[in-house]
């Protein structure tokens, strides 16, 4: 019994085997390409980049008896007082108070509370630059800190 030799493979078929992996390459040098020029233009403009509506600044103190106080920069007087768990409220400043800790900021410098033109709040720490967009977090969420405006 003589057995037969298989021919060679053809030539398009070793192309075709290596085109996944050029397309890997090129994907990859492209999203490096990509990257690097966004880094040499610089940050992206932010969409909270438009005029405030209003603008209060705040100090949120914690209170002997667990609450929490929310008071007006401006004169020093109470706002409004959180008492119970207050999850959403005490989740988000302690977000701020981290970064705080992180730069090396003390508590006494105020946040601001800032309505926009559209409706959207943002409660921004001007001693760290940390911004948080309330409305991330749904309507009832953002009533907490909308009561805050007056």
């Amino acid at each position: 019994m003589k057995m037969e030799s298989l021919p060679p493979q053809a030539a398009p078929e070793r192309r075709s085997s290596r085109f996944p992996a050029i397309a890997v390459a090129l994907l990859l040098i492209g999203t490096f390409v990509t990257i690097g020029v966004s880094r040499l233009q610089g940050p992206a403009q932010e969409a909270t980049a438009e005029p405030a509506r209003k603008i209060r600044q705040l100090r949120f103190i914690d209170q002997p008896d667990g609450s929490v106080a929310a008071i007006d920069a401006s004169n020093g007087e109470l706002v409004q007082r959180f008492e119970g768990e207050q999850g959403f409220l005490r989740g988000t400043l302690r977000a701020m108070a981290r970064q705080r800790r992180v730069n090396g900021v003390g508590a006494t410098e105020p946040f601001e509370l800032i309505l926009h033109a559209d409706g959207r709040l943002t409660l921004h720490d001007p001693a760290t630059g940390t911004k948080i967009a309330l409305e991330s977090f749904g309507s009832s969420n953002v009533g907490v800190f909308a009561r805050l405006l007056g």
